[in-house]
C-alpha cells in the first residue's frame, strides 16, 4: 500500500470554512461576500478572517466594485486555488481507499 502523507495536508484548505469557500467557488463561480456569508451560514468576522487568509494565500483574488454608493466584494478562485483543492481533495480520497481497501471503513 502505498503511503499517504498527512504533512502534505494543505492546512489552508484543511480549515472548515476555508474548504467550503473553495468548493462553493469552485462549483458556482464567483460570490460576493454576501453571497459566501449565506451560503456557507458564516459570521461577518469570521468570513472576513478566513477570506483574508485564502487571499494572501493567493487562492482566491478579490474584485472590489461599487454598486451605486455601496461597495461589493467579489471573489474568484484562482489558478493557485484550484489546483490547491484539487491537491487536497486527492489526498483525502487516497485516505478513503486505503480504509475501504483495510475494510475499516464502509
Amino acid at each position: 500500500m502505498q503511503p499517504i502523507d498527512f504533512n502534505g495536508l494543505d492546512t489552508t484548505v484543511h480549515g472548515p470554512l476555508r474548504l467550503g469557500v473553495l468548493t462553493a467557488l469552485q462549483l458556482d463561480g464567483p460570490h460576493d461576500f454576501t453571497a459566501l456569508k449565506k451560503r456557507l451560514e458564516a459570521a461577518d468576522g469570521s468570513l472576513g478572517l478566513q477570506l483574508l487568509k485564502l487571499e494572501e494565500s493567493e487562492y482566491v483574488r478579490a474584485e472590489k466594485t461599487f454598486v451605486g454608493r455601496r461597495p461589493k466584494t467579489t471573489y474568484h478562485l484562482t489558478m493557485k486555488g484550484r489546483s490547491a483543492l484539487a491537491h487536497y481533495l486527492d489526498t483525502l480520497e487516497r485516505l478513503l481507499t486505503a480504509m475501504r481497501r483495510s475494510g475499516r471503513v464502509g
